[in-house]
């Protein structure tokens, strides 16, 4: 569905869930992450980039200090609060915790937040791995911007507040990679990003390379699998080299460390995981796709073997994308982990070739064929016009009249 489209669906049903029409509409990105996982909350490198797949909210600025949402992916389901009292858990509808976490977060950096009213709607596949949560929870954070609440905010503070909302309400403990991308994106560029200083360098991706997103239609739970298990582990191995992270930890420690073998593998993922970001940001921005093949080609080993968060749904995925591209380009599991997507980039000449393969090779173990996204490179989160082109860094100020 095209941006234009989102942005009518969800006025269309503002006007008719409240009367009135909505003053404004944001959108917030997904992201697919190219290579670097598991590495954002151990301070290291990423390279995701957000695409045209989004969250959009259509708004109204409330006179009182009520937030009234509707969700029309999740049939119109609704949820209100009043800012006034104590934000709190709504254990019989999950996607409420990540809008009411963000306005938790916002509250705390701005007490007089306004009263809103918001209807939800998107296109990013939900438990794919292409951070629908933080796409969520970002576009929240940008509507209320918009509404004229913490215009000294830029977008790395949004994003940190979306994090936080995840981290503590949510209960996921996920890095800053997904909402520092949603905020921040960048058309047409990937973003070498360091988790530590959230310093984040554009990185062009070459004319005509197509990036590929395949479902394998198993999906995934972060807060419910395993994901919080791996950043434990990854902390014991920091504590045992007596460093803040493993960003700090080179290989040759590791080779000869005394870490116990399940932990040491987790470690080595994450420590050669970083050096393969570095990497593989170089071969992009310089067009060397056969070199940004072999570094996604091991950076699947390494999940699939050391980090143990592949399936063998996704392994296979992974095996007939590469095997239809030839090292003409590369392919890995993207997100968390426990299922999801994987992603591929190559010259746009392949595409076709590369779904057919998978068109004809792949079921999940439900039978079901993989969902493939050709996607581009797209912009952060910001307003959506009339003519819907969304605006990248959003800037401060106030967008909606009083």
């Amino acid at each position: 569905m095209s941006l234009a489209q989102l942005r009518a669906r969800a006025e269309a049903a503002f006007e008719a869930a409240f009367g009135a029409a909505a003053q404004a509409s944001v959108q917030a990105p997904g992201r697919v992450n190219l290579i670097g996982e598991h590495t954002d909350y151990n301070a290291g490198f990423v390279l995701p980039c957000a695409i045209d797949r989004r969250t959009v909210i259509a708004l109204g600025r409330r006179s009182d200090r009520r937030v009234r949402v509707r969700a029309l992916d999740m049939s119109a389901a609704g949820d209100e609060f009043n800012l006034d009292e104590p934000v709190v858990h709504r254990p019989s509808e999950p996607w409420t915790a990540y809008v009411r976490g963000m306005v938790q977060q916002l509250l705390q950096a701005d007490p007089a937040l306004p009263g809103l009213d918001m209807v939800i709607t998107g296109d990013v596949p939900q438990g794919a791995g292409l951070s629908s949560s933080a796409s969520l929870t970002v576009a929240v954070g940008t509507a209320f911007r918009a509404a004229g609440a913490l215009q000294d905010a830029d977008a790395t503070q949004l994003a940190l507040m979306a994090q936080r909302a995840e981290n503590l309400f949510v209960g996921c403990q996920c890095g800053i990679m997904d909402q520092l991308v949603s905020a921040r994106g960048r058309d047409g560029h990937a973003l070498l990003i360091d988790c530590r200083s959230l310093e984040a360098r554009p990185v062009a991706l070459p004319e005509g390379v197509s990036v590929l997103i395949a479902h394998s239609r198993v999906e995934r739970g972060l807060v419910d699998s395993q994901y919080n298990e791996r950043r434990l582990a990854c902390e014991r191995a920091a504590r045992h080299f007596e460093v803040p992270a493993l960003r700090d930890v080179t290989a040759e420690q590791l080779s000869v460390s005394t870490l116990d073998p399940l932990t040491l593998r987790r470690a080595r993922h994450v420590v050669t995981e970083n050096d393969r970001t570095l990497q593989a940001a170089q071969a992009l921005e310089q067009g060397r796709l056969p070199d940004l093949a072999k570094l996604m080609a091991e950076s699947h080993a390494s999940m699939r073997d050391d980090f143990e968060i592949t399936v063998p749904a996704v392994d296979r995925l992974v095996e007939i994308i590469s095997t239809a591209l030839g090292g003409a380009g590369g392919c890995r599991m993207t997100g968390g982990g426990f299922g999801g997507c994987v992603v591929a980039v190559m010259p746009a000449a392949c595409v076709a070739l590369v779904q057919a393969a998978v068109r004809q090779h792949y079921r999940s173990p439900q039978g079901l064929e993989a969902q493939i996204f050709v996607c581009a490179a797209g912009p952060g989160a910001g307003l959506v016009t009339a003519e819907a082109a969304s605006l990248v860094q959003t800037p401060s100020g106030l967008f909606i009249d009083e």
